[in-house]
């Protein structure tokens, strides 16, 4: 099922404050929320800066930085119970990182560049893919071992999500052709492949039973072991993120066009259009308990939004600025002195727009042919 941009002037909800989490000094190209823990749930950011960082989920806290990427990391993610952290980068390596101590756990080295990683659900495998056009798979016991390596595709791999509801199955698509491939890792084989019209830039295992899939100008949900189309929006502009929550009935996208819009899933109605980045939105994901999303931007920054504004009174109130980060992890780098989280508001806002879009221009030159295809920090 097909469904377009619904017709007539759209009604949004007011519009709200983010809360906006400082720190990257490049763009943020990749965001991954872990499950809900008993210490809470946590949020880590890939960014250009080659320093990818950990947060508390719920207010954006930061926690600490992973040092010691020479290159862009492109890729971050959190293992299920948040113990462990993979990170791929254009230094042409993968590493594993203590998510508690922030201490370097495997270094996995790679001929090309690293664009994605993901942990299988029991924690002890994972996958990368990148500019090389083969998946690895490492044993994380024997990490000294040989990767299995997968059959190569026709162009670099884009985005490698391992499924956390079935341990054989492995969702990937290519940054040079559409489609997504759904991998059966008993027999290291495709056994599916997924129609779309443009190349998946963005794959999240929304459910047990509905994968989530951002391509040129549509959102797209499967069912995860089948592969049907659910449905399919299509948008008036480029997305390039998606991510959906099936216990508030609502779906994100980020884009070209620097807006972080929220959508009614079973009716493809537009309900919010927050306006806040000043860049390109690469990522947006939900929060494992629904109640907020995050987005992160050519900015370089990462903003959390409520999902429904009118159940959280306080979303207008300023944080403090000086407030400790939360002191879960040791010996990891602290950020620069602004890298704090606070609430934006409309004076910050302006001055925050200015300064930013003059960073801007002066990252053109360096960003200049810096795509997928193009060899980032090596």
């Amino acid at each position: 099922m097909s469904v377009g941009m619904a017709d007539g002037k759209k009604k949004h909800r007011k519009g709200q404050n983010p809360l906006v989490c400082h720190g990257h000094s490049r763009p943020i190209v990749d965001l991954h929320y872990s499950p809900i823990t008993e210490d809470g749930y946590f949020l880590v950011s890939a960014s250009k800066d080659g320093k990818p960082m950990l947060r508390n989920g719920a207010n954006g806290d930061w926690i600490g930085t992973f040092e010691g990427h020479k290159g862009a990391v492109w890729s971050a993610c959190l293992n299920h119970p948040a113990t462990l952290t993979a990170t791929g980068s254009g230094d042409f390596t993968a590493r594993v990182w203590d998510a508690l101590t922030g201490d370097l756990v495997h270094e996995l080295n790679h001929k090309h560049i690293v664009r994605c990683v993901s942990f299988s659900r029991d924690s002890t495998k994972l996958v990368t893919g990148g500019h090389e056009k083969v998946l690895r798979v490492f044993d994380l016991a024997k990490p000294e071992a040989d990767p299995v390596v997968l059959e190569a595709q026709a162009s670099p791999i884009r985005c490698a999500v391992w499924s956390t509801f079935d341990p054989n199955r492995l969702y990937t698509s290519l940054s040079g052709e559409p489609g997504i491939c759904a991998w059966d890792m008993r027999a290291n084989a495709v056994v599916q492949r997924w129609e779309t019209s443009d190349v998946v830039t963005s794959i999240e295992l929304s459910d047990e039973d509905v994968v989530t899939t951002a391509s040129g100008k549509q959102v797209a949900f499967w069912k995860a072991q089948t592969g049907e189309a659910i449905r399919k929006q299509d948008l008036d502009f480029k997305v390039e993120s998606a991510s959906l929550c099936i216990q508030k009935n609502c779906f994100a996208s980020g884009g070209e066009d620097m807006w972080v819009r929220l959508f009614d899933y079973k009716t493809g109605e537009e309900i919010d259009c927050n306006r806040g980045h000043h860049g390109p939105v690469h990522c947006v994901r939900f929060a494992p308990d629904g109640e907020s999303y995050a987005s992160g931007s050519e900015d370089g920054t990462i903003r959390i939004w409520q999902t429904d504004p009118k159940d959280n009174p306080s979303n207008n109130a300023s944080n403090n600025n000086n407030a400790a980060a939360a002191p879960v992890k040791n010996g990891a780098a602290e950020p620069e002195e602004d890298a704090n989280v606070s609430s934006s508001n409309s004076d910050e806002g302006a001055q925050e727009k200015k300064n930013e879009g003059e960073e801007n221009e002066e990252k053109k030159a360096k960003d200049a042919g810096e795509d997928d295809d193009t060899k980032e920090g090596a």
